[in-house]
C-alpha cells in the first residue's frame, strides 16, 4: 500500500465543491507522476525505477515539500542525501534484514520525535521519513541491465525528477490562479496537538508509540512471513501515521482491511477475466491511482481498493499470478492494523475526545478573535482553517454514532456538527464587520464548557441560534 498523507494541496478556489477540488489535486498528481516515470524509463529501464517514480511523485505531491521556495531548496539538497541513506538501509533489509529494521525503525521514530523542535526539524523530519515509507512500497528493486545510470544513483535522480515534476505542476495549477492550502495535519509533517498526559509531548508519545508498532510488525514479519514482512510493516505504519487517538486508528485499521478487502476482490475479478500486456496493465495501474487520488478525501477505504487494485495488477509485470498473492496480501495488511491498533491503544495512548477538545478549542478562539472589536483587520480565514482542522478528526466520531447511536444521547460528533453549523452565520457576520455583544457572550459561553462534555452542545447549540438571530 502507497503512504497516503493525509494533508493535500486544495487547488480549489473558495467556494468549489470539494469533488472538483480532489480531481484538479489528482490531474496534478498523476501528471506529475507520468512525467517522472517516462523520465524514469529513459535513463533506467525496468519495474524497479518506473514504481519509484510514481511512489515518490505521489508522496512528494501530498507531502508539500514543494510548498514555497525554501522548501524546494531545502528538498533538492536534503533528499539525495537521505535517498543514498534510505538505499543503504534498503540493501540492509535486503542483506541483514534485523540490522535493518533496527536501523529503519530509529530512523522512523527520530523522524516524527524530531517535530517538537519546531518547523525546521519538522521539515527535517518529513525528509528523512518519505524515501524510508518508500523503501516498504519498493524494497529493493534494482534497475534492468541497459541502463543509462550506475545502479546506486538512480534513486537519487529519480528523487530529484520527482521532485522537479510535482513543483511544476504545482506551480501550473497555482498559475492557473487556483488557491494552495493545507487541508490537514500530513503524518509526516505534523503531529497533532494534543491534551492530557503531559508527561510526555505528543511528539515523543508518537513516536514511541511507531517504534513499538514497526518492531511488533518486523519480528512478527520475519519471523512468519519471511519475504513477505513489508505488507505487515506498512500498515502498521500506516496506521499509527498522525495519530490522532485510538479511536482514530481504529477506524482507519478498518477502513484499510475493508478497502483492501473490496480491492481483493475486484483485482481478482482482473486477474481471472482479463489477460493483459504490459501496457495496459500500466495504463490500468495509473488509472486506479487516479481514482484512489480523485476519492481518497471522501473516505480512506477508497484508496485502499483502489491502491490494492493497482498493486494487484504490478505483479504481472514480475510474472506473479496476482490471484496466488491478493488472499496473502490482506492477511497481512490485517495483522498489521492489529498490530498497530495494539500499539496506539496500550503505549502511551492518546484520548481522541482531548484532540477532539483541542480542535474546538481552535476553532471558537479564532471565531473570538474574528469578533473582538479590537481586532484591526477582522476576517473569517483563520476560524474556516480551524474548522476544516476540525473536519479532520470528526470522520471516527461519526462512524462511532452511526454504530452506537442512542436515542437522546449526546456523541462527540454533535459538537462537531453543531459548531460547523456556525459557519456560514459567522462568516456572513464578520463579512459584514458586526460584532454583536450577545454574540461575543455565546462565543465565551461555549470556550467556558470545553471541559464539562454534558455542557458543551447545549452551548455550541446556543451559539448557533445567536449567530442566526
Amino acid at each position: 500500500m502507497l503512504p497516503a498523507p493525509i494533508t493535500r494541496i486544495d487547488t480549489a478556489r473558495p467556494g468549489t465543491p470539494a469533488w472538483r477540488s480532489s480531481l484538479v489535486e489528482a490531474a496534478a498528481t498523476m501528471l506529475a507522476a507520468v512525467a517522472t516515470l517516462l523520465c524514469a524509463l529513459a535513463i533506467a529501464p525496468g519495474p524497479g525505477p518506473a514504481v519509484l517514480a510514481v511512489v515518490l511523485s505521489i508522496s512528494l505531491s501530498r507531502s508539500q515539500l514543494d510548498r514555497d521556495l525554501r522548501g524546494r531548496l531545502e528538498a533538492a539538497v536534503v533528499l539525495p542525501l537521505v535517498g543514498l541513506a534510505a538505499l543503504a538501509v534498503g540493501l540492509l533489509l535486503h542483506r541483514v534484514p534485523w540490522l535493518g529494521a533496527l536501523v529503519f525503525v530509529a530512523g522512523m521514530s527520530v523522524s516524527i520525535w524530531l517535530r517538537r523542535f519546531g518547523p525546521m526539524a519538522r521539515r527535517a523530519g518529513s525528509l528523512v521519513a518519505l524515501p524510508l515509507v518508500t523503501l516498504l512500497t519498493v524494497p529493493h528493486v534494482p534497475a534492468a541491465p541497459g541502463g543509462r545510470l550506475p545502479g546506486v544513483l538512480v534513486p537519487v535522480i529519480v528523487a530529484l525528477l520527482a521532485l522537479l515534476w510535482v513543483t511544476l505542476c504545482h506551480l501550473l495549477v497555482r498559475r492557473l490562479r487556483w488557491r494552495a492550502a493545507a487541508e490537514g495535519a500530513d503524518p509526516v509533517l505534523a503531529a497533532p496537538v494534543v491534551q492530557g498526559d503531559q508527561r510526555l509531548p505528543a511528539s515523543t508519545r508518537m513516536a514511541i508509540q511507531m517504534a513499538v508498532a514497526l518492531a511488533a510488525a518486523f519480528t512478527v514479519g520475519f519471523l512468519g512471513f519471511g519475504e513477505r514482512w513489508a505488507w505487515i510493516v506498512l500498515t502498521a505504519f500506516i496506521v499509527n501515521s498522525g495519530n490522532r487517538g485510538r479511536l482514530d486508528v481504529a477506524h482507519k485499521s478498518g477502513l484499510r482491511v475493508l478497502g483492501a478487502a473490496a480491492g481483493t476482490v475486484l483485482a481478482m475479478a482482473f486477474s481471472v477475466h482479463a489477460a493483459l500486456d504490459h501496457t495496459t496493465t500500466a495504463v490500468l495501474i495509473l488509472a486506479a491511482l487516479f481514482l484512489g487520488i480523485w476519492l481518497r478525501p471522501f473516505g480512506y477505504a477508497w484508496w485502499a481498493l483502489f491502491v490494492t487494485v493497482a498493486l494487484a495488477l504490478l505483479q504481472g509485470f514480475g510474472g506473479g499470478a496476482p490471484s496466488a498473492m491478493l488472499w496473502q496480501r490482506l492477511e497481512e495488511i490485517a495483522i498489521g492494523a492489529v498490530i498497530g491498533l495494539a500499539s496506539a491503544w496500550f503505549v502511551w495512548p492518546v484520548r481522541c475526545t482531548d484532540v477532539l477538545r483541542r480542535r474546538l478549542a481552535d476553532a471558537l478562539a479564532a471565531l473570538s478573535e474574528a469578533l473582538d472589536p479590537a481586532t484591526p483587520a477582522r476576517d473569517a480565514r483563520r476560524f474556516e482553517a480551524a474548522l476544516d482542522q476540525l473536519e479532520t478528526v470528526a470522520p471516527p466520531f461519526r462512524a462511532l454514532r452511526r454504530l452506537t447511536r442512542r436515542r437522546g444521547a449526546t456523541q462527540p460528533a454533535d459538537w462537531v456538527d453543531a459548531l460547523a453549523a456556525c459557519r456560514a452565520p459567522a462568516v456572513l457576520l464578520i463579512a459584514r464587520g458586526a460584532a454583536p455583544g450577545e454574540v461575543r457572550r455565546a462565543v465565551g459561553a461555549a470556550r467556558k464548557t470545553l471541559r464539562e462534555p454534558e455542557a458543551l452542545l447545549p452551548a455550541l447549540r446556543h451559539l448557533q441560534e445567536t449567530l442566526r438571530g
